[in-house]
């Protein structure tokens, strides 16, 4: 089942109120958490911002995956609004837009509000296994920047991500400084692809293969892959699930 319900993130929109959507095992027992972004374009196409989902909730029913999965709905201002918006909340660091200008990064702040705020409310109110081993993280494009974001600033709380297509074009400099002075604690476990489709026009190709040898340096068990075919889209995010859901799972 997914659960929904409203909050607000007040260091980011004041009292606006913003959807959270939990899937939860239809059985017994308590579960790893796999916390993602851009909730909304998780489980239903009625929601998705552009009508697909990644259609999570049909894996996770049909192959009785034991895991609940906490997606948060993203900022849907523009980011010219004084609340910004997706880019600003999921951007750790500033960077220039040509389209926007300069955009502010406070991805930090809505990373403390995921570990501060909303993983102690999940874990009061849901059966959840809230140690580091299973406490996971996920996204795709600005979501899957946000999660090399987290799995080396917030080290110490996720052990486990999947990065998918992530924005790495908007401020490789600091993506990669970020990595290089890390100290991954041990048996820190990522999953990270692009599409092949999308290599030429997200400045990819040469990034992906620096950020790959960054994490393989730093003794992060790194699976790194090239989707056949892959578009920067919910339906190849949606045929990746199996993959980086072997990996969260490996050896668990």
């Amino acid at each position: 089942m997914v659960d929904i319900f409203k909050t607000s993130i007040k260091q980011l929109t004041g009292r606006e109120k913003r959807k959270v959507y939990v899937y939860v095992p239809d059985y017994e027992g308590q579960f790893p958490v796999l916390y993602m972004f851009d909730g909304h374009n998780l489980f239903d196409d009625e929601e998705a911002s552009f009508g697909r989902s990644w259609r999570l909730r049909d894996y996770l029913d049909e192959n009785r995956v034991p895991l609940i999965v906490v997606g948060v709905e993203c900022n849907h201002h523009k980011e010219t609004d004084k609340c910004g918006g997706r880019l600003s909340e999921y951007s750790p660091f500033d960077f220039y837009d040509p389209h926007f200008g300069t955009i502010k990064g406070r991805g930090k702040i809505t990373m403390d509000w995921y570990v501060n705020e909303l993983k102690p409310y999940i874990d009061d109110n849901y059966p959840t296994l809230s140690d580091r081993k299973h406490t996971f993280i996920s996204g795709s494009s600005m979501g899957g920047l946000m999660t090399l974001y987290a799995i080396s600033e917030y080290n110490d709380i996720f052990s486990r991500g999947a990065s998918l297509s992530p924005s790495l074009s908007f401020a490789p400099m600091a993506v990669k400084e970020t990595l290089r002075k890390t100290r991954f604690k041990r048996n820190t476990v990522l999953y990270m692809d692009y599409g092949e489709k999308e290599l030429p026009y997200m400045y990819a190709r040469e990034y992906f293969g620096e950020v790959s040898e960054i994490l393989i340096n730093k003794n992060v068990l790194l699976t790194s892959r090239i989707v056949p075919g892959g578009k920067h889209n919910e339906e190849s995010w949606e045929q990746a699930i199996p993959f980086f859901m072997d990996v969260l799972f490996y050896k668990l």
